[in-house]
């Protein structure tokens, strides 16, 4: 029974022999976590910049984390320039991510071994490090998962996308942290080693190797050319015309949904969103506009046609990663719309409400300085035509270098005021 158990072993993962790759080694593991290294951090610091750009401090209905204590500790009021702002955070945080993904896979592959080491722990240190491991390997797990999920519109795990990634977010970089503090000097150290000589020893290494079927650096450009794969066919998105064609992977990649002034790319429907049009209608619909002590007032579209109208060349950027180019906007100033309500002066923040009644962020609050930019409208047309259903007829918010779900569309009420 003793030999059967042995044996067994022997062929299990928890024995040196059974991983017989000839790849794994000191050398790949290095390069690929130096990879990891700058690209997580980019990642990380990309999406805390997006979390501040939905201004969580300023209302509860902005704050999807409202336990989050010190995590928000770097919070800021979100700024209005550039106005491209939102969208290259967000493009290059969620495809850097696409693109990381096979990089983290043939990283995990490469420590594999490591994973299933006996003992489960030798020492204090050593169970300390094996600890942070696996919050390290189960970490970049959820958050590469639970991202690519969102991004597809797929989004399966129970609860809120935004508290799942946002706290997961920070257990997984406080174990990489520790991790790259306590690797990176010796993964340096590694890769000088092994430019002056080719014998590897570690971990890591087969005790007895099959024989190579490719190179470390074959192995190498295999990963590098999956990355280069998945950046070619999600990039795209971020861009109009041919390039957005070239973004097979993404949802909002291939042709524009529609033709015309209108024909761009959108992420609710006014059906997903359960819009009545005869809610909608020109008789029916009416803005309410609230502020100072009390003061209301009540406009339909013709009399909001007759204030005075401006334009903004301003981008709609998504936190799936997707934006279009400047689309031309016409419509009501934000600040004017506070003027009506008492506040001549500075214009304070303000609540947005949606006639929505599917989805996130029916209401979602701006800061003054956003209703205060020019650029800031209630818009009522786009690119020269009035604005389809889907993209919030009869009205929407559009302010520069926000996020797309603060864009709101089909706007009801506009409350002015401390928030």
């Amino acid at each position: 029974m003793a030999r059967a158990y042995r044996r067994d072993m022997a062929r299990s993962p928890f024995a040196p022999s059974f991983w017989r790759s000839p790849l794994r080694g000191p050398w790949l593991t290095s390069v690929l976590g130096i990879v990891l290294l700058g690209g997580i951090t980019l990642l990380f610091v990309t999406g805390l910049l997006s979390y501040a750009a939905y201004n969580p401090d300023l209302a509860p209905v902005n704050d999807k984390t409202p336990d989050k204590g010190i995590l928000g500790f770097y919070l800021f009021s979100w700024p209005t320039d550039p106005h491209w702002l939102y969208r290259l955070d967000q493009g290059v945080h969620v495809t850097l991510g696409i693109t990381l993904i096979p990089v983290l896979l043939a990283k995990l592959w490469s420590v594999a071994p490591k994973l299933f080491t006996l003992p489960p722990a030798r020492s204090l240190a050593h169970a300390l490090e094996r600890v942070s491991l696996l919050l390290l390997v189960g970490g970049a797990l959820f958050e590469f998962v639970t991202g690519v999920l969102n991004v597809q519109l797929d989004y399966l795990f129970p609860g809120s996308f935004y508290p799942l990634h946002f706290y997961g977010a920070w257990v997984f970089f406080t174990a990489f942290v520790v991790h790259a503090v306590l690797k990176t000097p010796l993964a340096l150290r590694n890769l000088r080693r092994l430019r002056e000589s080719r014998e590897e020893q570690g971990e890591s290494v087969s005790p007895d190797p099959a024989e190579p079927t490719v190179s470390r650096r074959g192995a190498l450009w295999f990963v590098g050319g999956g990355s280069l794969l998945l950046f070619l066919t999600t990039a795209g998105q971020n861009f109009d015309g041919v390039l957005r064609r070239t973004a097979l992977l993404a949802p909002h990649g291939g042709a524009e949904p529609g033709s015309g002034p209108g024909g761009f790319q959108i992420n609710k429907t006014a059906a997903y969103a359960g819009i009545d049009p005869a809610e909608t209608g020109e008789e029916a619909w009416r803005l309410v506009v609230a502020g100072r002590d009390g003061r209301t007032v009540r406009l339909g579209r013709a009399e909001l046609l007759r204030l005075p109208l401006h334009s903004s060349a301003l981008p709609i950027a998504c936190v799936e990663g997707w934006s279009t180019s400047d689309q031309w906007w016409r419509g009501v100033r934000l600040r004017d719309l506070a003027v009506l309500v008492g506040y001549e002066d500075d214009p304070p923040d303000v609540l947005v409400e949606s006639l929505q009644r599917h989805g996130a962020f029916r209401r979602a609050a701006l800061r003054a300085n956003q209703v205060a930019d020019p650029r800031s409208l209630l818009a009522l047309s786009v690119n020269g035509e009035d604005l389809t259903p889907d993209h919030g007829h009869p009205a929407r918010i559009i302010v520069p270098a926000a996020p797309g779900v603060l864009n709101t569309k089909w706007v009801a009420r506009l409350t002015f005021g401390d928030l």
